[in-house]
């Protein structure tokens, strides 16, 4: 779910109130979720966490994004595969974001 719009009202979703996420930006705890970004010409390679992060069936990366003036570009991963996604961008990342299916939103903002 993505507000565009701020409004009245609470969202329910399965009959329950939906509650925001808690942007996180700096580590906790031994796993590693900010995201390290190596900028490669008009491409971008993002890892999770400094060193990996876990992805193992039950804690993983569900997705990274980056948000650049032109839009937001998402990667979903799975278990199994790296904690890693590459992107082409045309514009400065304003952030990176990263989702622990654990541990929740990280987020990473560029200066």
């Amino acid at each position: 779910m993505e507000v565009l719009h701020e409004g009245k009202g609470q969202l329910i979703c399965c009959g329950q109130p939906m509650q925001l996420l808690e942007e996180k930006i700096e580590e906790q705890g031994m796993e590693k979720h900010l995201p390290v970004i190596e900028k490669i010409n008009d491409r971008v390679k993002v890892r999770i966490g400094s060193t990996p992060h876990p992805m193992e069936t039950n804690h993983y990366i569900e997705w990274t994004e980056i948000i650049t003036k032109d839009g937001v570009i998402r990667r979903f991963l799975s278990p199994g595969m790296a904690p890693e996604a590459e992107f082409e961008v045309k514009s400065d990342i304003f952030q990176e974001r990263a989702y622990c299916n654990i541990h929740g939103l990280w987020v990473k903002k560029e200066v």
